[in-house]
């Protein structure tokens, strides 16, 4: 028998497509607005996401039985500040530039929609271990937008990859830039985001006509 049963690998599958938090549930979008314009901090704020996710399921789940229902929330905004209390301690410790460059909305993942919905929904309700898959699961399917809208905002805004400059040097001319391409720089501004994401829910849709509403 494998680790996971089919009803628990759902809890990892499902949110990396058809429901998927950001594109399905329109839940934790601000993020994805507002530091995706470059690739790496996209993946440090999936990696702070998924951590705080996966951890801070597993530990509402623990003392689901002893939080007073009126205080609950308060309960699950301690865990959670004091989970990304850490993270941002860590990438002000090993990662520093990083963290000035995120600053406050490492800060505002103690607000996003995401984690506060899977601890109300599903760890109040469920075991650490099924908790824990949940919270893998949202986040990953979190980070998989993330990083797309990262990797296309990078890529056609300033011609790079996590700083790498992939399509030649738009100053000397080279590679493509040698053809005349240019850098379309309103893909660094966050309305574009939205526009990234917009395509990639007609995409998703287009694909399962399921989660067309009508």
């Amino acid at each position: 028998m494998g680790l996971l049963s089919k009803k628990d690998a759902k809890l990892i599958t499902d949110p990396l497509a058809d429901n998927n938090p950001i594109t399905i549930q329109v839940l934790g979008i601000c993020s994805a607005l507002a530091i995706t314009a470059q690739l790496k901090a996209s993946i440090v704020m999936s990696l702070s996401v998924l951590f705080v996710m996966g951890v801070g399921n597993v530990v509402i789940s623990l003392i689901r039985n002893i939080i007073p229902s009126k205080i609950r929330i308060i309960v699950q905004l301690t865990v959670v500040a004091a989970l990304v209390i850490i993270v941002d301690q860590v990438l002000k410790a090993y990662a520093y530039s990083l963290s000035k460059e995120l600053s406050v909305f490492i800060g505002l993942i103690i607000t996003n929609c995401i984690i506060m919905g899977r601890f109300e929904a599903f760890a109040l309700a469920n075991g650490p271990w099924r908790s824990f898959l949940d919270g893998i699961g949202n986040a990953l399917g979190y980070a998989v937008i993330l990083v797309i809208v990262g990797f296309f905002r990078e890529l056609l805004g300033s011609g790079t990859l996590l700083g790498i400059k992939v399509l030649g040097d738009p100053i000397e001319k080279t590679g493509l830039y040698a053809l005349g391409y240019e850098n379309n720089g309103f893909m660094l501004l966050s309305p574009m985001a939205l526009i990234v994401v917009g395509i990639i829910i007609w995409v998703q849709r287009s694909r399962n006509k399921d989660l067309i509403e009508d």
